[in-house]
């Protein structure tokens, strides 16, 4: 009986939160953010206080906490400094087609990300992507072309039967039971 009660409040918070990113992101286009189609937004997604300023390209996929950085808080003490009181920092951020930003990511002013780009969980990027990238790290820097990444994820490739990916029950349990138990190795900082 436990079980079936939180499966309950699990579905309902899921429910809070999807009602929740919806409105997010319903508020954000009134205030004239552009939106391609199929964009996938799973999570909480911060778009700033100027989310006129943020262009989202057609099949663009965002991750959970990542954050739109328009402008710079850090003005707010410069304009306190004699010859400073002019200070400002603001800009636009555009994401392409086809990309994917990974899991709190924070993207800064003045930041065109390429068609075909993903950028890696947990990155701050500060700078240009051009298309067909991949980004990674704090500040973010070119990792890869996209063609080089999906290589490493064509080797790396778990295997199943794909026609289990029509039922999840089914997929759940055969990788549960099947999946090898391998993990990376430690790698050394150059």
């Amino acid at each position: 009986m436990m079980i079936f009660l939180f499966r309950i409040l699990i579905k309902m918070h899921a429910l809070h939160h999807s009602l929740l990113n919806r409105a997010n992101l319903a508020v954000s286009k009134y205030k004239g953010m552009k939106v391609g189609v199929n964009f996938n937004m799973p999570d909480k997604v911060f778009f700033g206080t100027e989310p006129y300023l943020i262009e989202i390209g057609d099949n663009v996929n965002i991750a959970a906490g990542v954050r739109f950085v328009n402008h710079g808080g850090t003005t707010t003490l410069l304009r306190k400094l004699p010859g400073y009181e002019d200070a400002r920092i603001m800009g636009r951020i555009k994401i392409g087609n086809n990309c994917t930003i990974g899991l709190n990511c924070v993207i800064m002013q003045d930041v065109q990300i390429g068609n075909n780009c993903i950028l890696g969980a947990n990155s701050v990027l500060s700078q240009s992507m051009p298309d067909n990238t991949v980004f990674i790290g704090n500040p973010a820097q070119f990792l890869c072309t996209i063609e080089d990444y999906g290589n490493i994820v064509l080797k790396n490739n778990p295997e199943y039967p794909r026609e289990l990916e029509k039922d999840r029950k089914k997929l759940d349990a055969y990788i549960k039971e099947n999946l090898p138990h391998k993990y990376k190795k430690a790698r050394k900082i150059k």
